[in-house]
């Protein structure tokens, strides 16, 4: 079983992968290897996926509760 991995580790990995496809992206379609309409959905895509991130960060309190409710039989 892999080791948890919290919520701030990766957003941060995520802000990391951001800023590489954001250096990346513009060689590879200058270069032909990548579509401009490919490489924007790929952005759209990493950008949704860190505003789920940090949607869950700032509700992991009512997340936590709502889980605990549903296991306890009251959600």
């Amino acid at each position: 079983m892999a080791r948890k991995i919290s919520i701030v580790s990766q957003i941060f990995e995520v802000d990391r992968e951001i800023a590489m496809r954001e250096r990346v992206y513009p060689r590879e379609v200058q270069s032909g290897k990548l579509k401009k309409e490919e490489a924007e959905m790929l952005m759209e895509r990493i950008h949704a996926v860190r505003a789920t991130l940090v949607f869950c960060k700032e509700h992991e309190a009512d997340i936590r509760a709502y889980i605990a409710a549903k296991k306890a039989g009251a959600a």
